[in-house]
């Protein structure tokens, strides 16, 4: 793939150069009679020679997989499909196998010819284990068979993509510089492409967030084929057992969440609102060239560094000076040690963002209510927050989006155990925790007890989108606007 791509670079900087030569020498070499500067006749040959290659390469490479999977599995008599029990663990037998056979060609223990020919009776696996390719069981013939043919398919049409796009490379050089001349108007067209990109990358962020609702949809609609939405969404329970009897009950996971990242919000807001205030409006110019960037340390620091310190530093102080003093419990694992560790985290979320905020409010207003007579504390209160309002709104719902998605430190602060308490020093866990708990190791995709992480999943969209849309009304009715 590497080289294909450089194929395309070395074929767009020569459309670069034979674009602007062709377009200097209509001109008698006189660039000054050239409709648009040299460059842009160099820049338009680039993109026509590239531009219909990439998107003809990446259209191939995403339908590729399914078109030759799908010709794959019919080819596969069907009574062994049943034996297997479904088309997708067999066809990722298939896929293991046929890329075990291709790791002993690079290797040089198969030619391709004896690859090829592989009989079904002899033991594949050892001829594949002597090459250092494992396989976790034996061969069957109908999977190798399989195999061979993905491999063949597989093969051509990997020789069928290459000449489709070097075809469609030279050929688009070669129509852009026939079509180079001094009247072209160059730096139209390249803007033009200019703004089919930019359309075209808002377009694929929007159809990436429509693909992954769609997709979460999908699943959480065949969960709830398989459970009852009214025990998802109304269940006080959760129990998971992947031998039935599963009690898959949504509110006390919920509940972990939402308690969870209250506390840390309670901690992160007030510290870096306050903190944004001083270095914006009060520290010197030393202090702050100090203290904001060892506030953002805080951001680069790993979850998992934070998780260790809740569970060796944090949680052990918290039982022995509070919890167990005060009866509340003998966990080290707590709310309020994820609360509290996921707050010192999301610090420097709300004070950098609500400190560029405030700096961003116009010196007019600080000026304009000087000369009124406020005082400085005044200022601060009744016109740059308010009008600095939107802004830190925002940098709280990232850092509550934050809260709500994080994983790491809620597993070693806050321990596994899903339940309804109001003691925040009793252990608990989050929606995310489960979603990672039921996804992992060998699960089955059919099953409600690994499909429920996509109604899990498709439940915190929901929630955060509703934050947001909450958020933007109360910004919308209490900002003040200054023009």
């Amino acid at each position: 793939m590497l080289w294909i791509l450089l194929v395309l670079a070395v074929l767009g900087l020569l459309g670069y150069v034979l674009g602007r030569s062709r377009a200097i020498s209509s001109a008698g070499g006189d660039a000054r009679i050239l409709h648009s500067l040299p460059t842009y006749y160099g820049t338009n040959v680039t993109l026509l020679t590239v531009m219909p290659a990439l998107l003809v390469l990446g259209v191939w490479l995403i339908i590729q997989p399914i078109v030759i999977d799908q010709y794959v599995q019919t080819q596969i008599p069907e009574p062994f499909v049943y034996s297997v029990g479904s088309f997708d663990l067999l066809m990722t037998e298939v896929s293991r196998l046929a890329d075990g056979i291709d790791t002993a060609v690079e290797r040089g223990a198969l030619t391709e010819a004896e690859a090829a020919a592989l009989d079904p009776a002899t033991d594949v696996r050892a001829q594949l284990a002597e090459a250092g390719v494992a396989l976790g069981a034996d061969v069957q013939p109908e999977v190798l068979v399989a195999a061979q043919q993905l491999r063949a398919v597989s093969s051509a049409a990997w020789v069928w993509m290459l000449m489709v796009v070097g075809t469609l490379a030279v050929a688009g050089l070669a129509y852009a510089a026939m079509r180079t001349h001094k009247d072209q108007r160059a730096r139209n067209s390249v803007e033009r492409a200019v703004l089919g990109l930019l359309m075209a990358a808002s377009t694929i962020a929007i159809l990436t967030t429509v693909g992954i609702v769609l997709s979460m949809l999908w699943d959480t609609r065949n969960f709830f084929q398989l459970y009852p939405w009214q025990d998802f969404f109304f269940g006080l329970e959760w129990r998971p057992s992947f031998e039935g009897g599963s009690e898959l009950g949504l509110i006390p996971l919920l509940w972990g969440t939402m308690y969870i990242s209250f506390i840390a919000l309670l901690v992160a807001v007030p510290i870096g609102l306050f903190a944004a205030i001083y270095m914006a409006e009060y520290a010197t110019i030393r202090v702050r060239s100090i203290a904001k960037p060892l506030i953002e340390v805080l951001a680069g620091i790993p979850t998992i560094v934070y998780g260790l310190f809740a569970l060796i530093t944090v949680g052990p102080m918290l039982r022995d000076y509070f919890a167990q003093p005060l009866g509340l419990g003998d966990s080290s694992s707590s709310v309020m040690t994820a609360g509290i560790v996921m707050g010192i985290m999301l610090i420097p979320f709300v004070s950098s963002l609500s400190d560029d905020i405030i700096n961003a409010v116009p010196q007019s207003l600080r000026d304009g209510s000087y000369g009124l007579g406020a005082t400085q504390s005044e200022t601060v209160k009744q016109v740059i927050l308010p009008a600095a309002l939107p802004g830190i709104v925002g940098a709280v719902l990232l850092a509550a989006s934050r809260a709500i998605g994080e994983t790491m430190i809620v597993v070693l602060g806050a321990g596994a155990a899903a339940r309804l308490d109001l003691n925040p020093f009793e252990a608990m866990t989050t929606v995310t925790v489960k979603i990672v708990g039921q996804l992992t190791g060998d699960t089955d995709f059919s099953s409600p007890e690994a499909l429920v992480a996509f109604a899990l999943g498709l439940t915190l969209f929901v929630i955060t989108l509703g934050l947001n849309i909450v958020a933007l009304a109360v910004v919308r009715k209490y900002r003040e606007q200054y023009d």
